[in-house]
């Protein structure tokens, strides 16, 4: 999840993308997958008010948009955070944000790391869904900016690299885990 504190310190979006976009060179050179989760929509952060949290919105799918440009020429995957967290994070402030009430606890980067889980587990080979497109779940593959356009509209999409200009825009199912059971609420053993 990168790109937040970009858009806050307002770092010229070309610039974070071609710092982002040399580090993930510089990944896949050394034979590395890469995956990233692009700008999370700031509009769903409570702290901002309109009209700061429209054009944090804004400015946050540009900056997501951007970034997968600038993955997927140079070999990795993207997924789409936008708006995908924003829900759980306001159902649950305390649980899954910092002291700062802007970056997220541990237990919200946990959160945020599920909603990158499958596509990295794709990446190593390890998810059981094959990489064809699913036209039922409107997977297509496009033009990389036009699929990265789409994926920062569209939270939870996945863009993958195809030939030459093009790539693929997948929505990976996403499993939920089970919550553990409360322990205080859990039948005692007998003996």
């Amino acid at each position: 999840m990168i790109g937040a504190n970009d858009v806050t310190h307002r770092m010229p979006p070309t610039q974070s993308v071609r710092h982002l976009a040399s580090a993930v060179r510089r990944l896949r050179t050394a034979g590395a997958e890469v995956v990233v989760g692009t700008c999370p929509d700031l509009g769903t952060i409570e702290p901002v008010y309109q009209p700061l949290r429209w054009l944090a919105r804004r400015v946050s799918r540009q900056l997501a948009a951007a970034q997968t440009i600038g993955v997927v020429e140079q070999g990795g995957r993207t997924v789409s955070l936008g708006d995908l967290l924003g829900p759980e994070f306001e159902a649950n402030p305390r649980e899954l944000f910092g002291p700062d009430n802007y970056h997220p606890s541990a237990e919200g980067y946990s959160t945020a790391a599920m909603a990158v889980l499958p596509t990295l587990c794709a990446a190593l080979g390890l998810w059981p869904e094959s990489d064809r497109l699913d036209g039922d779940r409107n997977e297509s593959m496009l033009p990389v900016a036009r699929a990265a356009t789409r994926a920062a509209a569209e939270a939870g999409t996945e863009v993958t690299g195809a030939r030459g200009p093009w790539a693929l825009l997948k929505h990976r199912r996403r499993r939920r885990i089970p919550a553990a059971p409360d322990p205080a609420h859990a039948p005692s053993a007998t003996r």
